[in-house]
């Protein structure tokens, strides 16, 4: 399906108004809509139209996703010696860096402080701990997030099942070193560290840089209504 097609096929579903959910729980709204498109439901990384990924959105739902992991060469001092220093034990008893960062300071002093060039990981005693380059930021987002189709629903329940109108289909693309400066700052994305001590060395499941799925339009540069 390439995107002619499926701007065809978006106003067919809008017109259907209402339709039950085909699957319960969060996902649901995602695969009804896939399946309405005619696409085939798979688990692999890979965009949905035309190298698009889709994204379909409940009115309400201001759940954070995460938009990419990105680790290379940031660390400022032994990501080990970070977790020893500020780490707080998880619910396994380890001592790890298990956060949700933004610019107000946490329980353990860690907050992002944002320059025009880096974001930085910093505690209050002025140890900068992590620090990524915008610029690569910026690379990263458009290596994995070139475009998106960002579709919204309107929900109803009736009699215990999800019903949904696709009402909107918006086409986002590209980003600037601007665009993500001012998102940083307003908070809408965040940073989750996700690391632990494993013994001799630090165990890092990724730091992911997530954002509010409400508010995914403002961290794209362009922003088209398809219909």
């Amino acid at each position: 399906m390439n995107l002619e097609e499926f701007k065809q096929k978006f106003i067919e579903i809008k017109n259907k108004g209402f339709v039950r959910s085909l699957r319960k729980g969060p996902t649901g709204v995602g695969y009804t809509f896939e399946s309405l498109l005619g696409i085939k439901e798979n688990n692999l990384a890979t965009p949905d139209i035309q190298g698009i990924e889709i994204k379909t959105h409940r009115i309400g739902s201001n759940n954070l996703i995460t938009l990419f992991t990105f680790n290379k060469k940031v660390w400022k001092i032994n990501p080990l010696e970070a977790i020893k220093k500020y780490g707080v034990p998880d619910k396994n008893g380890r001592l790890g860096l298990y956060f949700t960062m933004s610019q107000k300071p946490n329980s353990v002093g860690l907050f992002i402080y944002i320059t025009q060039e880096h974001i930085q990981l910093r505690h209050l005693d002025g140890t900068v701990i992590a620090e990524w380059s915008i610029d690569n930021l910026v690379n990263r987002f458009k290596e994995k997030i070139p475009a998106m189709l960002y579709v919204t629903a309107e929900v109803e329940e009736r009699n215990g099942s999800e019903y949904f109108h696709y009402i909107r289909a918006q086409l986002l693309k590209d980003t600037s070193k601007e665009v993500l400066i001012s998102q940083f700052k307003e908070e809408n994305i965040v940073i989750d560290l996700r690391l632990h001590d494993k013994g001799t060395q630090a165990r890092n499941h990724g730091t992911a840089f997530r954002c509010y799925e409400e508010n995914l339009p403002k961290i794209f540069s362009h922003i088209e209504d398809i219909l």
